[in-house]
């Protein structure tokens, strides 16, 4: 990635987490310097880190978009569970708030980051923190409980067996899940209409052959019915997370998508 895109990549610590902060070489697009993007790496809530899989997920964004990009280490399981991770991204958004007005903050992220960034944006409002600008929930949902026609469909796609119906869950998220209540609104916004009126305009990207289409589909479809700006990207024949291979034409279809949603939304929404 950073033999392909022209970066500067430090490290830094906000609000005492450790960061990979990702700014274009010579950025000159004015627009984009009172802006800035929270990464929140995939990894099942349980494996990597900003400077691995944030970095994929980081380097094109922040290039293509000519727009500071910061990813972050959020805990993790099987050491912390959930709220954990809820609770380092907004403590991370609230010391960016002394930096940058909240419309202009976008936050995002791949898989379990793209479920967090959901399960964040649902913990900023318990803190009665003003809404970002947008968030991106990519390769997932706003649904701890998963599930979905996909869930049992996509695996044989791919040559692996399909979950057994009301098996228990078989996924890395348990480990930070814990037993906690996959139910709640704090961790399944999907569950809550109420919540996701609030949220700030949202972009869900998807493929026909993973595992999270059926229920990134019915995220989209509840934050329309609750009234919130969404928009849903699928690519055909593509797989879950496609987008970290950079070779891939479906991955610069990708960029263009996430880059030209933020820089619609970012700096228009109110911050309710």
């Amino acid at each position: 990635m950073q033999e392909r895109y022209l970066v500067e990549v430090r490290q830094e610590v906000l609000a005492g987490i450790r960061a990979h902060s990702v700014v274009p070489k010579g950025r000159a697009d004015a627009r984009t310097r009172d802006r800035v993007l929270i990464n929140l790496h995939g990894g099942g809530f349980m494996v990597g880190d900003s400077r691995t899989i944030g970095l994929l997920e980081s380097i094109p964004i922040a290039a293509l978009g000519h727009i500071e990009v910061i990813s972050i280490d959020y805990r993790q399981g099987p050491e912390f569970q959930f709220p954990a991770a809820s609770e380092d991204v907004a403590a991370v958004y609230k010391e960016l708030l002394n930096r940058f007005d909240p419309q202009n903050i976008g936050i995002y992220g791949c898989s379990a980051g793209g479920l967090l960034a959901a399960e964040a944006t649902a913990w900023i409002q318990k803190l009665h923190l003003p809404r970002p600008g947008a968030i991106g929930v990519l390769c997932a949902f706003a649904d701890a409980q998963w599930a979905g026609d996909a869930y049992f469909t996509v695996p044989a796609l791919t040559g692996r067996p399909p979950p057994s119906p009301g098996a228990p869950p078989n996924y890395d998220e348990k480990y930070y899940y814990g037993n906690n209540d996959l139910t709640s609104p704090l961790m399944s916004p999907v569950t809550s209409p109420a919540m996701l009126a609030n949220f700030p305009p949202t972009l869900i990207l998807t493929a026909t052959r993973a595992g999270e289409l059926s229920a990134a589909v019915h995220t989209d479809t509840e934050l329309i019915k609750a009234g919130a700006t969404a928009e849903l990207h699928v690519w055909d024949g593509m797989w879950h997370g496609f987008f970290m291979d950079p070779d891939l034409p479906e991955s610069q279809e990708a960029y263009d998508v996430i880059v030209k949603f933020f820089q619609r939304y970012l700096g228009h929404g109110s911050s309710k």
